[in-house]
């Protein structure tokens, strides 16, 4: 074991960069949702536009904190970062917020039907779980600083 903890293996640096590829283009989605709104996956129907203009002032931002501590998370885990077992719990917790409030305070599945609306959603928290518990796996390893 070395000062810094042990060098972590190969892969350990493989699920970091894919974790920061994942983040980096969850950040570039939720800018689009601030810049396009609506549009932001492409032409909206009249009611993704009226969902999205009762979604709260801090919905957005919300987003934007999932997605920004998760990308800090997945550079900490490169740069061997202690803190970023916390980083991805803040992402986990806003993803949760986020999609929590869209599926229990709106219509939209009832809308758009279940199997439409929910898989990628799951997806997202799913892959914010394993980010936690891989950030516990670095730090129990000693790969974090």
């Amino acid at each position: 074991m070395t000062e810094d903890g042990e060098q972590p293996p190969v892969w350990y640096y493989v699920v970091g960069g894919v974790l920061a590829l994942w983040s980096a283009i969850g950040c570039y989605f939720c800018y689009m949702q601030f810049i396009h709104g609506p549009d932001a996956m492409g032409p909206a129907t009249d009611y993704d536009r009226a969902l999205y203009a009762s979604m709260p002032a801090w919905y957005n931002y919300v987003f934007a904190l999932a997605v920004i501590a998760g990308l800090l998370g997945a550079v900490g885990l490169l740069t061997r970062t202690p803190a970023v077992k916390i980083l991805f719990i803040v992402s986990l917790v806003a993803a949760v917020i986020q999609f929590g409030y869209l599926f229990a305070a709106t219509d939209v599945i009832a809308h758009k039907g279940a199997m439409t609306v929910l898989p990628f959603p799951i997806v997202i928290v799913a892959i914010g779980a394993a980010s936690v518990w891989f950030a516990g796996l670095a730090k129990r390893n000693e790969w974090l600083r």
